[in-house]
């Protein structure tokens, strides 16, 4: 599956530092919850659909770490990196084993199918 990212050698040799700077505090706090932890859900406030994933984890008794990122009107910025970062266009964005899995509806799907238990062993 290609994902269309401008090429480094299309990105001007003068902002290259910039562009690989921006926002990078955040992208890494991801990373590091990803790796620390069995099951990520990255959300925001007031988006009733983390708060969903997160209650759906819940009954089915599946710990997971979870990381908020501003609301409607604040750290659209951050947000938008992890956005770029991942390729998944909406939040929450739901990792598993170091995989993102998509959001919400996807979550719902891998519990009543039984892939998530499966994934987590």
């Amino acid at each position: 599956m290609p994902r269309f990212v401008l090429e480094e050698d299309r990105i001007h040799p003068a902002i290259r530092d910039k562009v690989a700077a921006s926002q990078r505090a955040i992208v890494q706090e991801v990373q590091a919850a990803v790796a620390a932890h069995a099951v990520v859900v990255v959300g925001m406030r007031a988006n009733p659909f983390p708060r969903k994933a997160r209650k759906a984890l819940d009954a089915a008794r599946v710990p997971h770490h979870y990381l908020e990122y501003g609301s409607y009107l604040s750290m659209w910025r951050e947000r938008g990196a992890l956005k770029m970062w991942t390729g998944w266009p909406t939040l929450p964005m739901v990792f598993v084993r170091g995989t993102l899995v998509g959001g919400c509806t996807d979550l719902e799907r891998l519990i009543q199918t039984g892939e998530l238990a499966k994934m987590l062993g």
